[in-house]
Order: C-alpha cells, then sequence, then structure tokens
C-alpha cells in the first residue's frame, strides 16, 4: 500500500509539514508519484527502527486486511521462540546460526534463507541501534510456513552489525511470514512495541520467555479494537 504525506503524518503524530522536514532534512524515505509524495510501509518501518523514531498504533492499518487472519504479535513469539545464548563471531555466522535454531517445518531450505538474510544485509544494516537488529527482507520469503513467527535471539556475544549508533548487537528478532500482508502488520507491531518503554526494557533484560510473551500480549491488547 502507498502511504499519503496525511497517512505518515498520522503514523508518527506529527504535522505534515514535519513530514516535508523531515523528507528534506532526515532522508524520510518518499517516492515521487507525478506531483505527489507516496511511501512504503515497510520502507517506512525501517527507517523508524533505524532512527529510533517512535511510531502510533496508526502504523497497523488493516483497513484492507482480514484482521482474523492477522497473526497476534505474542502468538508470533510463541511460534518463533525464544532463544538465548547463540554463538557466533560475526554478522554472517550469527544469522546462520540464527536460522538454524528457527522452528521451522523439516523440508525448509534453510541455506537458501540464511542467504536471503545476509543479501538483505548488504542492503543497509537491519541494526536499529539500542543493541537490537530486526533480521528480515523487505518482502516475505516464499516458504513453507503453516504460520508468521518472530524468533528472539539472545547472543553469546555482541557482534557489529553496523548499526547507526555504532553499538554492537546482542538482540535480534527474526522475522518470517508467508505473505506480503501478515509480514508488514507484524513489522508494524514490531515496531510499535519497541516504541514502547517498558516492552523494551523487558526484551534489553532478558527476561523469561512468559514475562517477554506477557508483555508482547500487552502490546497486542493495546492496540486499536478492530
Amino acid at each position: 500500500m502507498q502511504l499519503t504525506v496525511r497517512d505518515v503524518a498520522g503514523i508518527f503524530n506529527i504535522s505534515e509539514k514535519t513530514v516535508f522536514h523531515w523528507i528534506k532534512h532526515r532522508n524520510l524515505p518518499v517516492y515521487h508519484v507525478g506531483e505527489a509524495y507516496r511511501f512504503s510501509r515497510s520502507e517506512l518501518l525501517e527507517w523508524a527502527s533505524a532512527t529510533q523514531t517512535d511510531v502510533t498504533a496508526e502504523i497497523i492499518n488493516i483497513s484492507d486486511q482480514d484482521p482474523l487472519l492477522m497473526p497476534r504479535l505474542d502468538d508470533a513469539l510463541r511460534a518463533g521462540g525464544v532463544n538465548y545464548g547463540v554463538c557466533g563471531a560475526d554478522k554472517a555466522s550469527v544469522l546462520d546460526a540464527v536460522v538454524q535454531s528457527l522452528n521451522l517445518p523439516e523440508e525448509t531450505d534453510r541455506p537458501f534463507l540464511y542467504q536471503v538474510l545476509l543479501s538483505r544485509e548488504s542492503l543497509g544494516s537491519t541494526g536499529i541501534g539500542d543493541g537490537m537488529a530486526i533480521p528480515h527482507v523487505r518482502n516475505p520469503i516464499v516458504l513453507q510456513i503453516p504460520r508468521s513467527m518472530i524468533s528472539l535471539c539472545y547472543l553469546e556475544q555482541a557482534v557489529d552489525f553496523g548499526a547507526l549508533d555504532g553499538q554492537p548487537v546482542s538482540i535480534l528478532f527474526t522475522l518470517i511470514s508467508p505473505t506480503v500482508r501478515t509480514h508488514l502488520n507484524l513489522l508494524s507491531k514490531l515496531s510499535f512495541a519497541l516504541s514502547d518503554a517498558q516492552f523494551k526494557t523487558i526484551i534489553k533484560q532478558k527476561s523469561q520467555t512468559n514475562v517477554i510473551f506477557a508483555e508482547a500480549r500487552r502490546i497486542e491488547e493495546k492496540l486499536p479494537a478492530h
């Protein structure tokens, strides 16, 4: 879905004038369509994460979606699981370890998934600052999986991910989804969650899985009623 200036203003709770200022001075990703500005939701989410810019619940726009088919944030985290002590000495070996840890069907082509995630990093780091990264692709990988998932991995040692703030990464959220819509929906919810100070603190404290899942459920219930 191509968003308008008004949509973007609502997503970030700013004026339309500020949107134009961000385009000029903060490299807000934008496209020119005739004389109008249009924005990609996935690119906005990546930009917001990389620049640590808070988003509002408006980012989860389901007007053209069936809400009953959209994954819950807590369900996606339960499906992906939480892994502690994931090994790796650099970005490539960490991504390989993350892919191997994912709860995927036996027939999944893990080497292909690894190569796609690695290629995505060559386009720009998914490190979002504060020691965290969100490895994903701009469009979901075509995998035969029954449902969307977010895998949360805590690394044994922090590694350089080329994040904008220069901090090494020790916490990774990896998104895997079967469709474009579920991918964008989950990426939106995760971006919104990481704008929540309490959720972010729980994540950075390496809390137990039941605490993390409860926080994800709190965020899901905080979203507007569908």
